[in-house]
This record gives C-alpha cells, structure tokens and sequence, in this order.
C-alpha cells in the first residue's frame, strides 16, 4: 500500500470512530432505539451536504480526494477541534511537504544544548520530530536515569513512556499520560504517518505494548497544551510540575520538553533533593 493510500485509510478511520462517537441529541437527532451516540453513515452525509457515496467512500479510504470545504464541513459536523480539524486537513495533503528522514536531527545544535545548560536545575530534554530524545539536563537524568544508559535507538519519547518500568513507576496515572502522550504524537505526525522513522515506531510499539496499540487504534487526537504533571520519586517523594512544550528557534525539526515547579508546593526543594540524594549514591 503506497503512502497515498495509508493516508486515506487513516482519514476513513478516523471519520468512523467520530462518526460512531457522536452524541445524538447534540445534532437535534432522536435516539436509534436506546442508542443515544452515533450517527448513520447517511446521516453523517445529510449533516455535512454530500451524498452517502460520496461519504462512504471517504470511510472506505478510496481514492476521492475531498476538497477542503468537504473536509471543512465534516469537521463542523462532527465537532472537530481545532487540532482534529488539522489533522484531517494534513491527511488530506492540505499541509506543506513532510521533513524527508536525513533532515531529522540526532543531534542537538549548539544554541539548544546552551539552552539546555541553564535549565540544567528542571527536568527538559530536546527531541526530533520523530520523537527520539537528543539532548537532555543533568536533572532528567537524575530522575530518570534510564535516559542517559538506554540504547540510542530507544531513546525516544513515546518508546520509553510505553516500555519502560521505571516510568510507569514515576508517573502519575500512567496509562491517562501514556494516553495523551499518543494522542500528541498522532497530532503532530499526522502528515508523516508514511515516513520510514515514524512508521517503524509505530510499527514498533504496536508489537510491544497493549496500551499503546489500544491507543492507536483510538485515533485520539489533541493538540498539545501545558499540563500539570505528577511524579513519584522513590527519593523525593512527589513532584508537582507543570509540563510545557518550546520549539527551538530556526529548528522546526526540533522541540524542548521543560518541566516547571509547581511553586504553590515545596517541589523546588524537593528536586534539589533528587540531585543530592544521586550525588551520595554516586
């Protein structure tokens, strides 16, 4: 299957989960017996001013290529966000080219690890548009060790949130943040679904854990927002962060993981401890 056609199937998967997702009585349509969520596929038609051909054959994933009022127009239907809405633009091929694998970093450019440097006392690391981590701060490693001693090619985000013990054993309510992790994921990777590094990941993860090919299949999609975040350090106990998202300047390949003290909690002390009790263990 070219990537033309993945694309499309992807876009047909993801209309029916929506579809079927939807809330009746939102769209002023009675219930179907005691069922209250999901529309017909005639009704999803209707709704967005096509024929049920023409909407079939976008589930279907065949070759229609639907202009942007049609995808617009289902997006109204179906109660996008704005980060849904995009994604099934970028499906569609309404995006600029994907980054070809040789443009992706493995290294992290100067002025990021400088950056890196005086953010070294927070948790934040850098990472390529595939995800693979490529840079990180002495605190991230004194939290999370396991990111400074795994191979290379498992160093990346979604990897080590989906197969490694030890972050199931930090994180708070890890299947939710494994949960959204993924759905950032497909957010970003939408149009580069194809792409050989993504598509091997993912091909990767699917085979490896339940969750995340639960997720997948899900066909959740989020854009990304700052969050609050809670980890269970065996050292320092909990640690109430705030988990925000930077893109390096002249690298759009690139982006800044930084996790931030909650101040309204002793969490700034308390990472303190985290670098004191690795130093005495060293």
């Amino acid at each position: 299957m070219n990537s033309d056609a993945q694309r499309r199937r992807q876009l047909g998967e993801f209309l029916r989960i929506r579809r079927l997702r939807l809330t009746r009585a939102d769209l002023g349509l009675p219930p179907i017996g005691r069922r209250s969520i999901g529309l017909r596929r005639e009704e999803a038609a209707a709704l967005s001013g096509m024929s049920i051909t023409w909407y079939s054959w976008l589930e279907q994933g065949r070759d229609t290529r639907p202009s942007r009022n049609v995808l617009d127009s289902l997006a109204r239907t179906f109660r996008l966000s704005v980060a849904e809405h995009a994604y099934i633009l970028t499906l569609a091929g309404y995006a600029a080219p994907p980054p070809t694998e040789d443009k992706i970093p493995r290294r992290t450019p100067v002025h990021a690890r400088r950056l890196l440097a005086v953010l070294d006392d927070l948790p934040a690391y850098v990472a390529s548009s595939d995800w693979q981590i490529v840079g990180w701060t002495r605190m991230l490693e004194a939290i999370y060790p396991n990111v400074a001693t795994v191979r290379e090619a498992d160093r990346n985000e979604l990897w080590l949130m989906f197969t490694d013990p030890d972050v199931r054993e930090l994180m708070h309510d890890w299947e939710a943040a494994g949960r959204r992790l993924a759905a950032d994921f497909r957010t970003e990777v939408g149009p580069r679904l194809t792409d050989p590094p993504v598509s091997r990941l993912i091909g990767r993860l699917s085979a490896a854990s339940d969750l995340f090919r639960s997720c997948w299949e899900d066909h959740e999609v989020r854009g990304f927002t700052p969050r609050r975040s809670l980890i269970h350090h065996p050292v320092a106990g909990d640690l109430h962060l705030w988990l925000h998202r930077l893109a390096p300047a002249g690298h759009p390949h690139l982006h800044m993981v930084i996790w931030i003290p909650d101040l309204t909690t002793d969490t700034r002390e308390r990472l303190a401890r985290v670098v004191q009790g690795r130093s005495c263990v060293g």
